[in-house]
């Protein structure tokens, strides 16, 4: 037993202190003799510790959990490879905007320079990909920088943080009363920004106004829990909306107001266009599919973001929430004067929309074998529940999924965001079964996207998180393929992109979870229900026609 009398305090108990004033409930780990005294804090603080198989899964776990709760999530490796096997993980909490913190370990102050084991400038690696990179140079200032880590983490936009604590400082003891311990509540200041009252004006009056407005909201939505805000906003001003990243659900399926296929069409005829908490990057055409006639508007947390890439008429930076009550609230009064003229707008759209389904629609209930990936990822939409949280974890087969798959409640939609990292499926997983049990989890992997995390599987099936996942597996990395096809020709189509025909569903099966393998589109939907009931892990292996390819695969402009 460690001699922790009252008097004394270690680093690692120290930091465990500040995660609990923070709200961590659960740390995401790969051991590693640098760190092992955090997990003794942990255990002493309540905090779960879950132990994973690779450490890009543990940083993935955090950004996932940060993103299912709104509290910051927190991963703790080891040094060296420890923390660059976690790079990739930040470096996607960092794209999408993501609260986390990474602790890495550290060779003792004593050998610095030395050569210690697993040593390497791990603050310089990650400088560039966080907001607050830093190390921990004394063990009475440990919980102190944890607080100053998470105080960085929910300035402007969020973001992940690091810090980096040397052995002897986190095995260290020091005085009770010589380390600082921040008070849960008391270290960091409210972020909500309300915006400039003066362009919030503005903007209620450029919507009374317009006469074919639209408005896409975008994943700070979510991020600042906005969603009621939006969803009075539309309905009350009569705006057609569209939804991307982590903004999708926001408003339910069905919902008059509720947009997804026409968005292109929207944005070359609107004349108000009002950009939430997204920017205008690839995703985007990096503004250019505006139509130049429209009056272009952007909310966001980031100050930098606004005006990025594209003139704006007007920026407003703050809370998505607060701006879209305090813009509600200035139209009032005056609602009949701008929402009642919009009902040939949105029936326009309507048009638009239902006519980009039907085109689709052969597709969607094809009986085809090789099953066509439009009629896998219809049944998979058809399955969800109010209650499923749905995870697009690959390429070619979650760009299928993002025409068709619709949350119906908000928050319920994860992918990995900007940066497009593959790997993010099982962790992603993990952090949200963990955090919402209450939660059925959903969870569309691509064979290649699966490959890269899938040996986590094992870490779900030993802390019993179950969820139903789903692999459209074509052997190929298949939105690559079709690049190369287009550039260098048939003959080339195949170089560096073609995996072997794995059976997942068997892998799931040997470390301890429920598998299928589906060849007949009409089987789908009773296996996605028999991975339901069985209470476990699932994989269930649907090969799809390798010959197929998502529209917005053939439309990206890296390829042409």
């Amino acid at each position: 037993m460690p001699d922790d009398s009252q008097d004394v305090i270690s680093g690692g108990h120290l930091v465990a202190k500040a995660l609990k004033a923070e709200g961590v409930e659960v740390i995401y780990t790969l051991c590693g003799g640098h760190i092992i005294d955090i997990y003794d804090g942990c255990v002493d603080e309540g905090i779960d510790v879950i132990d994973v198989r690779h450490e890009q899964v543990a940083a993935h776990a955090a950004d996932g959990y940060a993103r299912i709760t709104g509290k910051p999530g927190c991963a703790v490796v080891t040094a060296g490879p420890g923390t660059t096997d976690a790079v990739t993980g930040v470096a996607n909490a960092f794209r999408a905007e993501s609260p986390m913190l990474l602790i890495g370990g550290q060779g003792a102050h004593n050998q610095h320079k030395m050569g210690s084991l697993q040593d390497l400038p791990h603050v310089d690696m990650m400088a560039p990909i966080t907001k607050f990179a830093a190390t921990v140079p004394d063990t009475a200032r440990a919980a102190d920088m944890v607080s100053m880590a998470f105080r960085e983490c929910f300035h402007g936009a969020p973001g992940p943080s690091f810090l980096e604590i040397p052995r002897d400082v986190l095995d260290a003891k020091v005085p009770v009363d010589k380390a600082r311990i921040p008070q849960a509540g008391h270290y960091r200041a409210s972020t909500r920004s309300a915006g400039d009252p003066e362009s919030v004006q503005k903007l209620a009056d450029l919507l009374v106004q317009a006469e074919k407005p639209a408005i896409l909201l975008g994943s700070q939505v979510w991020t600042t829990r906005a969603t009621d805000a939006a969803i009075e906003l539309v309905r009350t001003l009569n705006v057609p909306a569209y939804m991307n990243g982590a903004g999708r659900g926001t408003l339910p399926p069905g919902d008059p107001h509720h947009f997804q296929l026409s968005r292109r069409y929207a944005f070359s005829n609107a004349d108000l266009i009002v950009i939430v908490g997204t920017p205008f990057d690839f995703r985007m055409g990096y503004g250019k599919r505006l139509s130049p006639d429209a009056t272009v508007v952007q909310i966001d947390l980031d100050y930098r973001t606004v005006g990025k890439n594209r003139d704006i008429d007007l920026g407003i930076v703050g809370d998505a929430g607060l701006v879209l009550s305090a813009v509600t609230q200035a139209a009032s009064g005056r609602i009949n004067g701008g929402a009642g003229k919009r009902k040939e707008w949105l029936d326009e759209l309507r048009a638009a929309e239902q006519k980009a389904i039907e085109k689709r629609l052969p597709n969607l209930r094809s009986d085809a074998s090789p099953i066509h990936p439009y009629r896998l990822v219809s049944e998979i939409n058809d399955f969800l529940t109010e209650d499923s949280i749905y995870i697009g974890d690959g390429g070619d087969i979650v760009t299928f999924s993002g025409q068709v798959v619709q949350p119906k409640s908000p928050g319920h939609w994860m992918d990995p965001g900007p940066l497009g990292t593959l790997g993010v499926g099982v962790p992603f997983v993990m952090a949200a079964k963990q955090a919402r049990p209450d939660k059925e989890v959903v969870a569309l992997f691509g064979d290649g996207a699966f490959s890269l995390t899938g040996w986590d599987f094992e870490t779900l099936v030993r802390f019993d998180l179950p969820f139903v996942g789903i692999v459209g597996n074509n052997s190929s990395m298949n939105q690559i393929r079709y690049g190369q096809k287009a550039k260098y020709g048939e003959e080339r189509e195949r170089i560096g992109n073609t995996l072997g025909d794995v059976p997942y569903d068997q892998f799931a099966r040997m470390l301890g979870g429920h598998g299928e393998e589906v060849r007949d589109p009409a089987d789908i939907g009773p296996a996605l229900r028999r991975a339901r009931e069985s209470g476990k892990p699932s994989l269930i292996n649907v090969w799809v026609d390798p010959d197929a390819y998502a529209p917005g695969t053939m439309n990206q402009t890296m390829y042409k």
